[in-house]
C-alpha cells in the first residue's frame, strides 16, 4: 500500500545531506575532548556543526550548545534563567510546548500563564501586564516564555515585541524555536530572545541532539554535570554523529527555505481539499497576523473524535497526528487549543497534517481521499 507521511513536526524524514554527514562522523575514531590529532579531527566536525546551527539563526557559533535535543535545551535555558540570571518569576503563555510548560510549574517560583486568542496569537497587552503584575509581586526580573511558531497550529507569535517589552522591564525571553527554523527565516538578532532552541530531528536531521542558543555570556548553571564540554553547561562525551547530521540539516533546511513556497502550495491544496468536502470544518491557527508556518494544517472533522481520525488515516496509509506528539502515545485534548478558549469537545477533534522536505502531491492527494472518505461515513 502506498503511504504519505505527513506529520513532519513530530519528526521529519531524515534529509539524504544529514544521513552523509553522520555517516562520515561515525567514522572519527576519536573523543572531540581529546587533544591529539583524531581528537582534532573530531572537534572539527564538531564545530563545522556548530557553524551550521548557528548560520541558521543568524547566531554567532560560540553562543551554541549542544545538547540531546528541544527538551534539555528549553529546560537548560530555565535553569540557567532562574540560576544564571536569577530571575524571580515565570511567565509563559498556555500555548507552549510541555518541554516549557512543565519545567516551569515545577521550578518552585511563581509562574504566571498567558492564554492565545482565538486565531492562535497570544495577545501582547496581555502579556505585558501579566509580566507588570509579576514584577510587582515578586521585585526583580523575570523570565517570559514565548515560542516563535506553534507545534499544533503552525501561528507565528510576535516574539521580537515580546522580547522588547520583556527588555524594557529589565527580564528576560526564552523563544522555543524548535517548529519555526528550516520553515521561515529566523534571525536571533532580529527576534532579540536571550535564549533560543533548536531541535535537530525537526529539521530532517537525526532524533537525539538540539541545542540552546544564548544572546549573552551566562556563569553555567548545567543539567548534567561532569566534564567541561558545551561551555560547561553540558557534561558527557559530544554525540558527535548526531551533532554532524544535525549540522548538515540545518544547512540544507537553510539553502531550501526557498522550497518552503511550493510547501505552502501543497499544505493550502490539502486544506482546500478538505474543506471542499467540509466547509464547516474549523482551521485553527490560519488568521493569525503573521499568519502561520507553510507547511502547518490544524483542522477538525465535527463530531468525530481526533483519535478515530488518526486510526483511519492510519489504516488509508496517511501518517497525521492529533496535538503534539508525546511518549505514551495516547490521544489527550490538545493543551494549545484550550488554551486558544476553544471547548474541550472541539479540541478532540481537531487533527494536525504537517508537510516538508520530501512531501508530495500524491501525498496530499491521498490524505484528501482519506479525510474525505471517513468524513462521508460518518456524516451518513
Amino acid at each position: 500500500m502506498n503511504s504519505s507521511y505527513l506529520d513532519y513536526n513530530a519528526t521529519a524524514p531524515l534529509r539524504p545531506e544529514a544521513r552523509a554527514a553522520l555517516l562520515a562522523a561515525l567514522e572519527a575514531p576519536a573523543n572531540p575532548s581529546s587533544v591529539h590529532r583524531f581528537g582534532r579531527t573530531a572537534r572539527g566536525i564538531a564545530d563545522i556543526a556548530r557553524g551550521q546551527v548557528a548560520d541558521l539563526v543568524g547566531a554567532e557559533a560560540r553562543r551554541v550548545v549542544f545538547t540531546s535535543g528541544g527538551t534539555e535545551a528549553n529546560n537548560l535555558a530555565l535553569r540557567l534563567a532562574i540560576e544564571g540570571a536569577g530571575v524571580k518569576s515565570l511567565v509563559m503563555t498556555g500555548i507552549e510546548h510541555d518541554s516549557v510548560l512543565r519545567p516551569a510549574r515545577h521550578s518552585g517560583l511563581p509562574t504566571y500563564e498567558v492564554v492565545a486568542g482565538p486565531d492562535g496569537v497570544v495577545s501582547l497587552a496581555a502579556l505585558e501586564a501579566t509580566l507588570g503584575a509579576a514584577r510587582a509581586a515578586h521585585p526583580g526580573p523575570a523570565l517570559v516564555g514565548l515560542m516563535l511558531a506553534n507545534n499544533e497550529t503552525g501561528t507565528i507569535q510576535p516574539v521580537a515585541e515580546a522580547a522588547r517589552f520583556a527588555h524594557a522591564h529589565q527580564s528576560l525571553l526564552l523563544c522555543d524555536a524548535v517548529q519555526a527554523a528550516g520553515k521561515i527565516a529566523v534571525n536571533l538578532s532580529q527576534l532579540d530572545a536571550d535564549f533560543l532552541t533548536l531541535s535537530g530531528h525537526k529539521l530532517g536531521g537525526p532524533t537525539g541532539v538540539g541545542a540552546l542558543i544564548t544572546r549573552d555570556d551566562w556563569t553555567p548553571a548545567p543539567l548534567l554535570r561532569g566534564g567541561g564540554q558545551e561551555k560547561g553547561m553540558r557534561a558527557g562525551t559530544e554525540n558527535l554523529s548526531g551533532i554532524a547530521g544535525f549540522g548538515a540539516a540545518a544547512a540544507a533546511a537553510q539553502h531550501g527555505l526557498y522550497g518552503m513556497k511550493n510547501v505552502a502550495g501543497l499544505r493550502d491544496r490539502l486544506q482546500a481539499g478538505l474543506l471542499e468536502a467540509c466547509a464547516e470544518a474549523p482551521v485553527y491557527g490560519a488568521d493569525g497576523p503573521a499568519g502561520r508556518l507553510p507547511n502547518t494544517l490544524c483542522i477538525g472533522m465535527p463530531g468525530v473524535a481526533a483519535e478515530t481520525q488518526v486510526m483511519a488515516l492510519d489504516l488509508a496509509g496517511v501518517a497525521v497526528s492529533a496535538g503534539s506528539a508525546c511518549s505514551s502515545g495516547k490521544v489527550t485534548p490538545s493543551h494549545v487549543l484550550t488554551a486558544m478558549g476553544l471547548p474541550e469537545a472541539a479540541a478532540r477533534e481537531a487533527i494536525r497534517f504537517s508537510l516538508g522536505w520530501a512531501s508530495t502531491t500524491a501525498d496530499v492527494d491521498r490524505a484528501i481521499e482519506a479525510w474525505v472518505k471517513l468524513w462521508h461515513r460518518k456524516r451518513k
